[in-house]
């Protein structure tokens, strides 16, 4: 999705109000920033997939993951949409919140992804030494 128009779009105000992101539109274009990152996610994820014959590549995809899902997470604080509650709680608006909040969970995943596949790399590592 990250090549297409209407995704680029769809993410440009959250990267746009972030402080760790929002720099990168002074010298890429909306559209550009959007395909970069469609690289990333996919370089991230022939990474992990590779988990079989590399474990060591795919624990640094995983690495790379939970950074990329810990940047995400981050537009949780910088994000437009907080509107008020009935309790007067701040809470995302329905959109903006589902598509961050899933990151939590993806997050999850890539902390353990990285986890196993490190520890495969290093059984890979002692049974050459033996």
């Amino acid at each position: 999705m990250k090549f297409t128009a209407y995704e680029a779009s769809g993410i440009q105000p959250l990267v746009a109000s972030s402080p760790l992101m929002g720099w990168m539109y002074s010298f890429l274009s909306v559209r550009d920033f959007s395909r970069g990152l469609g690289i990333v996610e996919v370089t991230i994820a022939l990474l992990i997939a590779l988990r079989p014959w590399l474990p060591l590549a795919s624990a640094a995809g995983s690495a790379g993951a939970i950074l990329m899902f810990l940047t995400t997470i981050s537009f949780l604080f910088s994000a437009p949409g907080w509107e008020p509650t009935l309790g007067g709680f701040p809470a995302l608006s329905a959109s903006v919140g589902q598509f961050l909040i899933k990151d939590v969970v993806l997050l999850g995943a890539a902390v353990w992804t990285c986890g196993e596949a490190y520890a495969a790399s290093m059984k890979v590592n002692q049974d050459e030494n033996v």
